[in-house]
């Protein structure tokens, strides 16, 4: 079954975009139980016990029923803060969280949230958030001072009216020493919000242990081609497009609407793969990848590796810690269609 991510065009309804604020696959059925604490790293067990206690808080809630009357608001929620390197379970952990919680709640990374904003507006924006019971941010950035500020006046408004906040965040392995975000610098730059954060810090080894450096394996064109032939009598739904094509596709359309293109297909297929030149296009692809990424979904391309169409110098740039966790992302999903879908000699 063939078909095109160009011809994709997701609308934006305001309450679809909203029930897209959940745990992406990967993390939809995990809990505290499923987490794998380990010895030689105590602040593993104690964040697990902080967020448990952090969770009773919405006891009473359950067991008033679903057509209780909720609880009033606090003049101001509480939040934590989980500070920790790559791999180390945080966004595990934030979605076991969310798993416990009760209804309305959302669970999105910093960029789906600033998207979301920028979709709807900010007022509208709140109107659509306000009342949750919590708030999960992953991935929280501050390498846009536009967006952190933004960020912070949505969770100040929220705040306000008794929703609980929980966000993560991390730098690449060899930034700040230890490969670790710093709390510091996420209080600092949230100064409005800072005095209702707990810092956990969850301290650990990479569980996916993945070389960030790696190189994701190119098919051949003719390969490639066998490969869609293959699979264009089956159920499998392969997107078919060049990498060119996908590039100026994206452009044309608002971050939010990634989600659709990544649930679009089971496989996608991308040929004339290139290095990009241009910021604006490498970060877009970023917010693709992140969603392709959360879908599970395998990438087959052809050309140049995928985990080399970032230039050095935006590697070496302040959207490093983006460009380098996309890379890695790129190199499980290339990795994942060549383990699905690899019956046949690859470059």
């Amino acid at each position: 079954m063939i078909s095109h991510l160009v011809d994709v065009h997701p609308n934006l309804d305001p309450d679809a975009l909203v029930a897209n604020l959940v745990p992406p696959k990967l993390f939809r059925e995990v809990s505290f139980e499923s987490y794998r604490t380990n010895p030689e790293y105590p602040s593993q067990q104690e964040a697990v016990d902080a967020l448990r206690t952090f969770s009773d808080r919405w006891g009473g809630m359950k067991r008033r029923g679903l057509f209780s009357r909720r609880p009033k608001a606090s003049s101001q929620a509480s939040g934590i803060y989980l500070d920790g390197g790559f791999g180390v379970g945080k966004s595990h952990l934030l979605a076991a969280l969310w798993n416990i919680a009760p209804q309305p709640k959302a669970f999105g990374t910093f960029l789906e949230y600033t998207s979301l904003v920028g979709a709807l507006g900010f007022e509208q924006a709140v109107a659509k958030l306000r009342g949750y019971t919590l708030l999960c941010i992953d991935e929280f950035e501050l390498d846009d001072p536009g967006d952190t500020m933004i960020m912070t006046r949505l969770l100040t408004e929220l705040a306000k009216t008794g929703t609980s906040i929980v966000a993560t965040s991390n730098t690449p392995p060899n930034a700040l020493g230890e490969g670790r975000f710093a709390a510091y610098d996420f209080l600092r730059e949230i100064q409005a919000l800072s005095s209702i954060f707990t810092a956990l810090r969850i301290d650990g080894e990479d569980y996916r242990r993945r070389d960030i450096d790696s190189e994701a394996r190119p098919w051949q064109p003719e390969t490639l081609d066998s490969l869609v032939t293959a699979e264009a009598s089956t159920d499998v739904r392969v997107s078919v497009d060049t990498f060119a094509e996908v590039i100026k596709h994206i452009s044309t359309l608002h971050p939010v609407q990634y989600f659709a293109l990544a649930r679009s297909a089971d496989l996608f297929v991308w040929s004339g793969v290139g290095r990009l030149s241009a910021q604006d296009d490498a970060l877009r692809l970023v917010a693709l990848v992140d969603r392709i990424y959360d879908e599970e979904i395998p990438i087959a391309a052809a050309g140049l590796p995928l985990t080399s169409v970032f230039s050095q110098e935006m590697l070496d740039g302040g959207y490093r810690k983006k460009y380098l966790r996309c890379v890695s992302r790129l190199d499980a999903l290339t990795s994942l269609a060549h383990d699905r879908f690899d019956t046949l000699p690859t470059a």
